[in-house]
């Protein structure tokens, strides 16, 4: 009976996945992330998400092209941030400072956090999922992490040094250390 349980529970238990793997599948219309060797499949977002999301990084993109600082990525832009098992997260919009952009750029997953993970809240976001994936941007070694909320017309902004601070709509995002120079309100955003 010993046997017929464990084979059961070990039946139940999915296996992981890894970032090859997670590379190779071709899920139609979805959001993947790997969080710990699981997977995580979410909806598109939606349109107001898109619009904020894109809004930022064309005035990161031309910041830092103006200024030849590094790159900034599109959403959906996956960073292998830890391994056995794999943590793949995907910021909605990423900064990677010129001295740290890989050289040649991977085909799959950068084995790196960005300098700069930005997420843009959707309606369906639960705040736990968000608090965990900004754990997970700054353990893996992000400097700054803003996460904007269009709803509430506010962003949050975490540093690797632990602290934090609200940015409210009429106040200013800054881009401190990490991209020194850059500002742009939050309400030009939502």
């Amino acid at each position: 009976m010993k046997k017929t349980s464990a084979y059961i529970t070990r039946m139940a238990t999915p296996a992981l996945m890894t970032a090859d793997e997670l590379l190779s599948l071709n899920l139609q219309d979805k959001r993947t992330e790997l969080v710990r060797g699981q997977l995580i499949v979410r909806e598109p977002a939606g349109f107001r998400h898109g619009v904020v999301a894109m809004e930022l990084a064309a005035r990161l993109a031309t910041f830092v092209k103006t200024y030849g600082l590094g790159v900034v990525v599109a959403a959906e832009t996956g960073f292998k941030l830890s391994s056995n098992p794999d943590t793949v997260r995907a910021p909605d919009v990423g900064f990677i400072s010129a001295a740290r952009v890989p050289s040649p750029m991977p085909r799959g997953y950068a084995n790196i956090a960005p300098d700069l993970a930005v997420e843009v809240l959707s309606p369906d976001d639960r705040a736990g999922e968000v608090l965990a994936k900004v754990s997970d941007w700054l353990s893996a070694g992000s400097r700054l992490v803003w996460v904007i909320d269009p709803d509430r017309r506010m962003a949050r902004v975490y540093r690797a040094d632990g602290s934090e601070s609200l940015v409210v709509a009429d106040a200013t995002l800054d881009g401190e250390d990490v991209l020194p120079g850059f500002t742009c309100r939050v309400e030009d955003l939502v």
